[in-house]
């Protein structure tokens, strides 16, 4: 991957984790770390490049976006053989003709495989749109967060959602070396951003005696929601991630969802306490 291309994912990472940061309505030294990151690696752009960056991230923090099965994975629009072709060498930054998002080509990237809804097909609502009973796991074996993503990713191959576990577990954990995805209430979100092919999918899993997530949240992480985000999806697994905590702050939802015991039931409580909060 051409150099700079690498630098803009990153760039872009740790804008969308300090949007993450502020759902959380964690202040303090991260913040401030995350600013100062983000001020110095804009800086270190070339001029041309750091002048479209900051154009591009006023309008959306999405700035960057994957070639997908010939697509730009943002506006969906069908690149020329050629341009993918070129994007694909990575010895210049290219953008999209359409969108004017920079564009990266992910070799070794999980992706999305479900079977995709139906286009007359009635519209899901809430957590049932991206997700499923078989997505549940009301008792995770893990010793560790790096065991607990395991598992979920895992179950997301094992359901038929993405082609590789084990891909989606190294972007997982990528994410967390750079901030711990551990927040309070005993809650964490783990997630794997770029999944393309399909959309965004969420899995869950229950710790009974509770997980060191090495994050500032205070006490053990119970409830482990993993997702895998193709990057369109970006903006709404922000509104995602805001349902889930103002969820989960109430005890009586987080009892109700530790109580079940089996995929069906937990399922049936999930959907239940987000009715109001995910949309």
């Amino acid at each position: 991957m051409h150099p700079l291309v690498n630098h803009l994912i990153q760039l872009q990472e740790l804008a969308l984790i300090r949007d993450e940061q502020k759902i959380a309505q964690r202040k303090g030294g991260h913040l401030e770390q995350l600013d100062d990151s983000i001020a110095r690696m804009t800086q270190q752009l070339p001029p041309a490049i750091r002048e479209q960056f900051v154009k591009l991230h006023k309008r959306d923090h999405i700035v960057i976006s994957p070639v997908s099965d010939g697509l730009c994975a943002l506006c969906n629009m069908k690149l020329p053989i050629s341009l993918v072709q070129a994007v694909r060498m990575a010895k210049a930054v290219h953008s999209c003709p359409n969108c004017a998002r920079l564009l990266y080509y992910p070799e070794s990237a999980p992706r999305w495989v479900g079977i995709k809804p139906r286009r007359m097909a009635p519209r899901k609502a809430g957590v049932s749109r991206f997700s499923s009973h078989t997505l549940m796991i009301p008792r995770l074996d893990a010793a560790n967060k790096e065991q607990a993503i395991r598992e979920l990713a895992g179950k997301m191959e094992l359901e038929g959602y993405v082609d590789s576990g084990e891909k989606l577990l190294e972007m997982a954990l990528r994410r967390e070396v750079i901030l711990s995805t551990g927040v309070d209430h005993g809650l964490a979100i783990p997630h794997a951003r770029g999944v393309e092919g399909g959309g965004l999918t969420l899995a869950c899993g229950l710790h009974r005696k509770g997980l060191d997530w090495q994050s500032q949240s205070r006490g053990a992480t119970k409830i482990v929601f993993f997702l895998a985000i193709p990057t369109a999806a970006s903006a709404f697994y922000l509104k995602l991630l805001a349902g889930l905590m103002e969820t989960f702050m109430h005890q009586d939802a987080r009892k109700s969802l530790l109580a079940a015991k089996e995929p069906e039931e937990m399922w049936k409580v999930l959907c239940k306490v987000t009715r109001a909060t995910i949309k």
